[in-house]
Parts: structure tokens; sequence; C-alpha cells
């Protein structure tokens, strides 16, 4: 069974202004898009196929370029439509945030961490919130398509919340004003999703 590209939960329009529509439009439907149809077929004919991208991710050949770059935006990708929504911003309640207080010192002390992360990574890539077994979580950042389940990434854990830091999720909007991006981020964060995803893999 092939790789489809996940349907957004919200229209196009509802992230703005924090996301604007133009951007949704081509980030989703021809990126992912793109991202989706290139990881099909890199992974057609080989024993890949047929399993699940976090299999694939964690079992990687890093030397194997069209899977961890497709494969890689194909699942970064998914997990980023699903941690927004219209009702998002604020902050993190019950067991994540104590999590995160326990990490970071507080919930401001996360929000600088992961902003620097995101505003700090050179040229393309992801920022992360991850989870460990035992529930204790971190920040990191990644470059291109790379994520934390991958191998060797030095980014270790199941990543719960990302942030995309390429031009092309931002530069409609934004050009090259990465850090409102970031901040603007915040305010459609889907903090329930990110706890159910905390809960699952703690």
């Amino acid at each position: 069974m092939s790789f489809e590209l996940p349907q957004l939960k919200y229209a196009h329009d509802a992230l703005a202004p924090h996301i604007d529509e133009q951007t949704m439009k081509i980030h989703h439907g021809k990126h992912h898009q793109g991202y989706t149809n290139k990881l099909n077929a890199a992974i057609d004919g080989t024993d890949m196929k047929g399993k699940t991208i976090e299999n694939i991710l964690m079992n990687l050949d890093m030397d194997n370029k069209a899977v961890r770059n497709n494969g890689g935006g194909f699942y970064n990708h998914s997990l980023f439509w699903e941690v927004m929504s219209p009702d998002g911003g604020g902050e993190p309640t019950g067991e994540l945030l104590s999590a995160i207080n326990s990490a970071f010192g507080s919930f401001a002390d996360f929000k600088s961490k992961f902003s620097s992360a995101a505003g700090g990574q050179f040229g393309s890539g992801w920022a992360w919130l991850c989870v460990h077994k035992g529930g204790n979580v971190d920040v990191c950042s990644t470059p291109n398509q790379d994520n934390p389940l991958m191998p060797g990434v030095g980014c270790g854990g199941t990543p719960i919340l990302g942030l995309d830091v390429w031009e092309h999720a931002y530069y409609l909007n934004y050009q090259n004003r990465r850090p409102d991006y970031v901040e603007a981020f915040f305010n459609v964060i889907n903090w329930d999703e990110v706890s159910r995803r905390y809960a699952e893999n703690k």
C-alpha cells in the first residue's frame, strides 16, 4: 500500500493571519504532495514497501538520500499539520505541562529554548519537542527533512511537536523574518494533540 497525502482537518485559511491561506495551499498541496509521491517511488520494489513510515525512518540507511529526504518530508509534514489548529495557542496543561516545567523550569523558558532552536537552525530544517521513554522531554533541531526518529541525528526520542523552518513554510507572509513566524506559530499550536502524543509515547 502506498502512502497518501493526509487531508487537513481545517480549511487552508483557518490558521490566518498567523499562517496565510496561499502558503498553506502551496505547502500542503504541492510540497507535501511532492514528498509523498517521491517517497512512494523510492520504496517501490523494496522491502520498505508496506511498512509504517515510523518503521522505515527508525531503520533507515542514512545514505539512502531519496528515502531520507522524502520519507522525512512525508512524516514531518504529517505531524506538522496535526499539531496546529485554528483553536490553538495558549499553554499545555496536565502531564505535558509538568514535564515541560520539569525539563525547562517554566513554559516561558521552554518557549524561549524552542524558539532559539527554530531561529538558530542554519538554512532549512525543523525544531522539535521530543518525549523519551519515562516521560522526559527535550528540544532540538535537525537540518533539511531529518527528524529525531532517524538513527544518528543526535536528537533522540519521539517528536510530539515540530516546526518547519524551511523558507517555503513562511516566506510569502514573513519574508526573511523567521523570528516573527516562530512567534506566530505559538498562536496555533494544538496543545491537546501534543499532549495526546506525549501520553502515547512517554
